[in-house]
């Protein structure tokens, strides 16, 4: 006999599938071709506030680690000569749960050669438009989600939300993300999805420079929850370097641990990387709030709790 849990569980495969196939339309539509990167990468992302699962062969010891993101090879592919490009597969990340995360995750990853992080925004917008059509029958909910939306600078955020200034914060990271955290992103993106632009270049080692001196760097945040972080890419090796570097010793002194440098990444950045944007969409998180779920394990068919 079904139970009320399996036919929960028969929904969510539903969900995914009507979802899932959905976003490879889309980005068929508009001259994407999707491609598939390893799960074990030899290094999983420099970014300080990442942790990832090592992987161990039982005869050679370390082989590498579970892939945080596509990020690296997506963009060697950039390299290489590929122009759109999409990847809707998992990514994993050590020391995640809780209600909005877990450790593996559906990810969606997609970068456009010469491309603006504006045109990437704009898919954005459009692909959650057309999903919200898709699964939702709730008119008021098809207007919150419908194009365009609201744009805020990080300093207007913490302005607005804050009463504060980014030039107080910005040298003491600890104090902006609690700030952030506990007083700004909870207000962000209640009454329609929220971009947020021009973050502080020391909080995004893979965004160029803009004009202004802030990082290409955007994320939107819809009711409170943020679900994707995408950039305006840095192209430049030796600056890339240089921040991966940086990023080491960050760790090291915060006692993370310490991954290696992707080499085969700087070198495809040598051979002449496009300029180009792309985006790092949590499909979880987002398929949460199309649906009105309570947590991202509600519309998982596996979460950690249920294995």
């Amino acid at each position: 006999m079904t139970t009320a849990a399996d036919r929960a569980l028969l929904a969510t495969l539903e969900l995914r599938a009507t979802a899932f196939g959905a976003i490879r339309r889309f980005f068929d539509a508009r001259g994407f071709i999707e491609v598939d990167t390893p799960a074990v990468v030899p290094c999983p992302g420099l970014d300080v506030h990442l942790s990832a699962f090592e992987v161990r062969d039982p005869k050679r010891g370390p082989v590498g680690w579970l892939a945080t993101s596509p990020e690296y090879q997506m963009k060697r592919l950039l390299s290489a000569g590929a122009k759109r490009i999409f990847q809707l597969g998992r990514s994993y990340r050590a020391e995640e749960h809780g209600r909005h995360h877990e450790r593996e995750f559906a990810m969606l990853e997609w970068y456009r050669a010469e491309a603006s992080s504006d045109d990437v925004i704009a898919d954005t917008e459009e692909l959650v438009a057309f999903l919200a059509e898709l699964l939702t029958n709730d008119g008021e909910a098809l207007d919150f989600y419908a194009p365009p939306w609201v744009r805020l600078t990080v300093e207007e955020a913490l302005r607005q939300h804050a009463g504060c200034e980014l030039e107080r914060l910005a040298e003491d990271e600890d104090r902006f993300f609690l700030t952030w955290a506990e007083q700004v992103q909870p207000r962000l993106g209640l009454e329609q999805p929220v971009v947020v632009t021009d973050w502080p270049p020391s909080m995004a080692s893979l965004a160029r420079i803009k004009p202004n001196g802030m990082a290409d760097r955007f994320e939107v945040f819809i009711r409170g929850i943020e679900i994707c972080n995408g950039f305006g890419e840095l192209t430049d090796p030796r600056e890339q370097r240089a921040r991966f570097e940086r990023d080491q010793a960050q760790r090291r002194a915060t006692g993370a641990p310490v991954y290696p440098i992707d080499e085969k990444f700087l070198e495809a950045l040598e051979t002449g990387m496009p300029e180009s944007g792309g985006n790092a969409l949590g499909v979880d998180r987002l398929l949460m709030l199309l649906v009105g779920a309570e947590s991202v394990q509600s519309v998982m068919p596996f979460p950690q709790e249920r294995l």
